[in-house]
C-alpha cells in the first residue's frame, strides 16, 4: 500500500488479495448472500441497466441476486432477467415507485446488501421510501444515480441514525448537491472535502474521479484504476452492481469499498484493450470482470 499522508494510501494489487480467496468446494449459493438492486421508473425503466446491475453482481461473488422494481416496468425488464429474481413494489399513475411499508419490508427480507437509485426518477414517494429504509435496515446499502438525487433534498442528518452501513457513489455533480459546496471548490480540495463529509455524515463516501477517492472520515483511499473507456453512460451502474454484489458476503468497510473500485477500474483497462477507448461501452466492462479477479489473484498478472 503506498502510504501518501498519514491516513491517505494509494490502492495496490496485494492490499485486495484477501477479498477474492478461492471458495471451498462445498459451498452454495447461501453462503455468499443475497443482494438487491432497487430502481427504475415507466419513465425511466432502464430495463437493461438494471438487468446489467444485477448480473454484474452476480459476477461479483453474491449468490443471489434480487431485482426491486415498480411493477409498472415488469414487462419491460422480465425478459432481460436470466439468474435474477423479482419483485415487484406498486407503482402510481406516472409509473413511480410508491411508499408501502410492509411491501418493503418483504422486498428487504434476508437481504444483505442493497443498492439504491437507479432510474427511480422524481417519483413523489422516494423519500419515504429512502427514509424508511435508512431507518430499518441493517446491512450494507448502497445509494446512487436518482437515490443520490433523493437524498441531496432530504433532512441529511437522517444519514446519522442509518441503521445500517450506508455506502454513497456520487459523482462531482452529485457530490455537488449533496454538500453544497460548487464543484470548482470540490475539485480543488477533493480528498480534504471527501474527508469532512464522510466524517460528518458517518457514512462510506465513493467519489468518482480520475482518481477514485474512498473515506470513512478517517482512513481514505486512493484507486488509480480505470480508463477513458470508461467515460461513458452505464459504467457507474457497473461500480454499483460490482459494491452490492461483494457486499453481499463481506461486512462494508473502506477496504472493501476500494476494492470494488480498484475491480471495475481493472475490468475497464482490460475492456479498453479489447475494444478500444472510443468504441467501448459500460457492459463491455462486465465481460471482464472475471479476467480482473484473476488479475488480482495472480497480484497484478494474467
Amino acid at each position: 500500500m503506498k502510504k501518501i499522508d498519514e491516513k491517505i494510501f494509494e490502492i495496490e494489487v496485494e492490499d485486495i488479495k484477501e477479498f477474492f480467496k478461492f471458495r471451498d468446494k462445498d459451498s452454495n449459493k447461501g453462503n455468499f448472500g443475497t443482494v438487491g438492486i432497487m430502481g427504475g421508473c415507466e419513465e425511466y425503466s432502464g430495463a437493461i441497466k438494471l438487468a446489467n446491475m444485477s448480473s454484474v453482481a452476480l459476477r461479483a461473488g453474491c449468490g443471489i441476486s434480487r431485482v426491486i422494481i415498480p411493477d409498472s416496468i415488469k414487462k419491460s425488464v422480465s425478459p432481460f432477467l436470466l439468474e435474477q429474481t423479482l419483485f415487484l413494489m406498486d407503482s402510481d399513475s406516472k409509473g413511480h415507485m410508491v411508499f408501502d411499508k410492509e411491501k418493503l419490508k418483504l422486498a428487504l427480507n434476508k437481504l444483505n446488501a442493497l443498492s439504491f437509485g437507479m432510474g427511480l426518477g422524481a417519483g413523489n414517494e422516494n423519500a419515504k421510501i429512502l427514509e424508511e429504509i435508512l431507518n430499518t435496515f441493517d446491512k450494507t446499502i448502497i445509494i446512487d444515480a436518482d437515490g443520490l438525487n433523493t437524498l441531496s433534498n432530504m433532512d441529511m442528518n437522517i444519514l446519522l441514525n442509518a441503521k445500517g452501513n450506508v455506502i454513497l457513489t456520487p459523482h462531482l455533480k452529485e457530490f455537488e448537491r449533496l454538500s453544497k459546496i460548487d464543484i470548482d471548490t470540490i475539485k480543488k480540495d477533493s480528498i480534504n472535502l471527501a474527508i469532512k463529509f464522510a466524517r460528518k455524515y458517518n457514512i462510506i463516501l465513493l467519489l468518482k474521479g480520475d482518481t477514485t477517492i474512498i473515506t470513512d472520515g478517517d482512513i481514505t483511499y486512493l484507486v488509480k484504476r480505470g480508463c477513458p473507456g470508461m467515460a461513458t453512460a452505464g459504467s457507474g451502474d457497473v461500480l454499483s452492481g460490482i459494491l452490492v454484489g461483494m457486499h453481499g458476503y463481506n461486512n462494508a468497510s473502506v477496504l472493501s469499498t476500494a476494492t470494488c473500485a480498484y475491480l471495475a477500474g481493472v475490468a475497464g483497462e482490460l475492456a479498453q484493450e479489447k475494444y478500444t477507448d472510443i468504441a467501448m461501452k459500460a457492459s463491455d466492462t462486465i465481460e471482464f470482470i472475471p479476467s480482473a479477479i484473476k488479475y488480482i489473484r495472480n497480484g497484478g498478472n494474467l
